[in-house]
């Protein structure tokens, strides 16, 4: 069973990366889902746990759920959860042949 983080923790997770992070939201969903059904138009992070982050994603019009499970395997702190975004955007920006920006 997955660690289930507080509603308010998801929900300050969830505004961050949707409110400063729409780019990198983008990128990881293009990198992550199937190549199949056309290009990602639009990814919003719908949700997270520990094991893994979930974004609604948009191809041709049409949503669709996405997971992608941490790079380091499962978590349960929230310090954890910016540490397996920034792999997840970095693992990203590498597949997708993107030059990453320096982290803070």
């Amino acid at each position: 069973m997955p660690h289930i983080f507080d509603a308010d923790v998801v929900s300050a997770i969830l505004r961050h990366m949707n409110g400063d992070h729409t780019d990198d939201n983008l990128l990881i969903a293009r990198a992550f889902s199937p190549a199949d059904g056309g290009e990602i138009t639009d990814a919003v992070m719908t949700g997270l746990d520990g094991d893994g982050g979930v974004w609604e994603i948009t191809r041709a019009g049409v949503s669709s759920e996405l997971r992608v499970a941490w790079p380091s395997g499962p978590i349960s702190e929230r310090p954890a959860v910016r540490r397996e975004v920034v792999a997840l955007y970095d693992l990203a920006c590498e597949k997708l042949g993107v030059e990453p920006r320096p982290h803070a």
